[in-house]
């Protein structure tokens, strides 16, 4: 039986839920990557689809086969955990999402997917890949998802194919990003690149030159700053578990549309005053688990941000104007989130002011502070 599909885990409205980081993607079963971001009705339509014909109808003179060991279902090709140490043959050519992960493939040679055009995802999860042909995946032209998170890649592979949308490399062993490692890749929404040991130093100037991206997460790696240059038109941006010192002024200038920012589970001590007020679309702050001793300013004047993780640092006092504006009309939304537990402030000592423009009393966290 095929997996259960994994959704992520949406944020409460009114009462805020125990906070944590935003963990990075962790595939458990294949159709969590075939039905990630597809609607599961519309992916299995398109795989009835009759205009599009069955595989006798494309192929006509080949008898459907699969690799042995893998199971195929309506273009879903699934040879996950069968110990396979390379790409195996005979993979149907109407084939749509190939299933791969948790091998011991260690490399992806230039005609390992040859023929399968049609293929819509491939997940190379958890396999001993060091090596990728720089022509393996010019045959996918219709490729929108990709998998490669836990490998032993050293550098992006080459030469995607520019009908990518996603993909997810998180856990390998990139050191460097080249400029224009991503050239071409006009459709690309998302890149997971977290848990490689990456410094700052390691994006060249123009690295993600040409991408529109929503998402990008890199978290777990060798940061001390905030990166330079990466894509303005971000919504996500996820820097958790890095070595962050501090948030200057201009750090965050160009990342005018994000939603939500997580730099949680950092060593920041300061956030420079002014630096949050570019952040204009705001509406979740992860500072949690950091070295603050106060609230950022700027936080009353962020019309849309609705939840604040500032649980786990070194705050001593909440002023009555650090998170509420001092006139009526300014605040568009009103917080339903606000974690503060795990400082050594008093509850007792905050005045209740502080909080009025605050849904309800239950999304204001206080309390467990050890010494």
């Amino acid at each position: 039986m095929l997996p259960h599909c994994f959704f992520l885990l949406l944020l409460c409205t009114v009462q805020l839920p125990s906070p944590s980081s935003a963990l990075p993607f962790e595939q458990k079963g294949f159709w969590d990557f075939a039905l990630d971001s597809m609607d599961a009705e519309m992916t299995m339509e398109m795989m009835r689809d009759p205009e599009e014909g069955s595989a006798d109808d494309l192929f006509p003179h080949e008898i459907p086969t699969c690799p042995f060991g893998c199971q195929c279902h309506l273009r879903v090709v699934q040879c996950s955990d069968l110990g396979l140490t390379e790409v195996p043959t005979n993979i149907p050519r109407d084939t749509k999402f190939l299933d791969l992960q948790s091998n011991r493939i260690t490399e992806i040679k230039e005609n390992d997917f040859k023929g399968l055009t049609n293929l819509y995802g491939l997940s190379l999860r958890n396999n001993l890949i060091s090596k990728v042909h720089p022509r393996a995946f010019v045959p996918l032209k219709h490729m929108q998802k990709l998998y490669f998170s836990k490998n032993f890649l050293t550098t992006i592979p080459k030469n995607l194919p520019a009908s990518l949308v996603e993909i997810r490399i998180h856990e390998n062993r990139i050191r460097k990003v080249p400029a224009g490692a991503f050239a071409g890749l006009n459709n690309m929404n998302c890149i997971e690149m977290g848990a490689n040991p990456i410094q700052n130093s390691g994006f060249e100037p123009g690295a993600f030159k040409g991408l529109k991206l929503n998402f990008l997460r890199i978290s777990e790696a060798r940061l001390t700053g905030v990166p330079k240059d990466l894509p303005e038109s971000l919504h996500e941006l996820h820097l958790d578990h890095n070595q962050i010192q501090a948030v200057e002024l201009e750090d965050l200038s160009r990342y005018k549309n994000l939603y939500r920012l997580g730099l949680g589970f950092n060593h920041i001590r300061n956030i420079e005053n002014g630096s949050l007020s570019y952040l204009h679309m705001l509406r979740e702050l992860h500072l949690d688990n950091n070295r603050l001793t106060r609230v950022p300013q700027g936080l009353p004047d962020m019309k849309y941000l609705q939840v604040v993780y500032l649980h786990s640092n070194n705050i001593s006092q909440v002023g009555v104007n650090d998170f509420c504006p001092r006139g009526f009309g300014m605040k568009r939304t009103f917080y339903n989130g606000i974690s503060l537990f795990s400082n050594p402030v008093n509850y007792w000592e905050v005045q209740p002011a502080a909080f009025r423009c605050v849904s309800d009393r239950f999304a204001i966290q206080f309390g467990n502070y050890k010494k």
